[in-house]
């Protein structure tokens, strides 16, 4: 009998890619209910966390490579985590910072779990956590760039790179999630139509930004550059694994591009290491044409979770995501 969750899916994607994404990742059986009258804010929440998981294994190689391999030995996989950049400042159509996510994050079921001051980036960190499901839906790690903390140039820049910003969200859509918020569920035809409409929020919603200001971007801070070409999409997607030096250890007897230091926090109890970024093509405006150049991408992660008591770990440590954020921050822009 099909489920709520891959008509869900399969609405937003496609069959194909719908039933190719249900066979790489596991789905808690509380979220394969049958096709009923409403679609619950789980539900959603899972579909759209789906979808972004695959768009992220669809821009980054290893990623890719990687889950094949894990389908091939009939293994899916855990998602632990997506992660995302804002900007806390002035974004034309778009709410600043944190707040153009968050505003879909909440009716969907999503709290928020704790702050992780990024001082060394001048960034900001929240965890937000489902409410109904916490181990079993993926949480998201969105973080803010602070400008005000840069130069005068720099905010400049930012302001620029930012002032065309379009909202995907419409009125419609804003009426649906306070549906959802209030009522934790929407009908078909409502979430049918509201799911694409989300998964459009995590992407560039500004312009063509001048290789001007991009590389005035890049001399203060790399995971403002990485914003002025990637937006918010999802920066990168993580595997949860149960042994990760392993994993680390095969990845690269591969020739899989993985960080060579294995990020453990404070507390002992998680442990992250990465792929390095995706090099992807991006194109700026420059003496009036379009220059292609070659900027770092997503990438994707591992964790490893241990339990407190009877319960999983779900924190996450600032000074695990400063060495993550480096990830792209590797390669500089280069011509095509």
């Amino acid at each position: 009998m099909e489920s709520g969750l891959y008509r869900l899916l399969d609405s937003a994607l496609g069959a194909a890619a719908a039933t190719e994404t249900f066979a790489q990742l596991q789905v808690a059986p509380a979220l394969l209910r049958p096709v009923g009258e409403l679609v619950s804010r789980a539900e959603l929440a899972q579909a759209l966390n789906m979808a972004l998981f695959r768009d992220v294994t669809q821009r980054v190689p290893a990623a890719a490579d990687y889950v094949a391999e894990q389908q091939g030995r009939d293994q899916r996989l855990c998602f632990d985590h997506g992660a995302l950049r804002t900007v806390a400042w002035p974004s034309g159509a778009l709410p600043p910072g944190e707040a153009a996510i968050t505003r879909v994050l909440r009716p969907l079921g999503f709290a928020l779990a704790d702050n992780y001051p990024l001082p060394a980036l001048k960034m900001s960190g929240r965890a937000w956590c489902h409410e109904d499901m916490p181990e079993d839906i993926a949480q998201f790690f969105v973080s803010e760039l602070h400008p005000e903390r840069f130069s005068a140039e720099f905010q400049a820049a930012v302001t620029r790179v930012l002032a065309s910003s379009r909202d995907p969200l419409g009125p419609q859509d804003m009426a649906w999630l306070e549906q959802l918020a209030r009522d934790q569920a929407l009908p078909w035809a409502a979430a049918l139509a509201l799911l694409p409409r989300l998964i459009a929020c995590f992407d560039r919603q500004h312009g063509p930004v001048s290789l001007s200001d991009y590389q005035l971007l890049l001399k203060e801070s790399a995971e403002m550059a990485w914003i002025a070409t990637e937006g918010t999409a999802f920066n990168h997607a993580t595997d949860r694994v149960a042994d990760l030096e392993a994993l680390a250890e095969a990845q690269r007897a591969l020739g899989r591009p993985v960080k060579a230091k294995i990020e453990v926090s404070r507390s002992g109890r998680v442990k992250q290491t990465a792929f390095h970024a995706a090099q992807v093509q991006r194109q700026f405006l420059s003496e009036g044409k379009l220059v292609a150049l070659t900027v770092p991408g997503s990438f994707y992660e591992f964790i490893e979770r241990a339990r407190v008591g009877s319960e999983l770990d779900l924190a996450f440590d600032a000074g695990n995501a400063t060495g993550i954020f480096k990830m792209t921050a590797q390669g500089a822009v280069s011509a095509c």
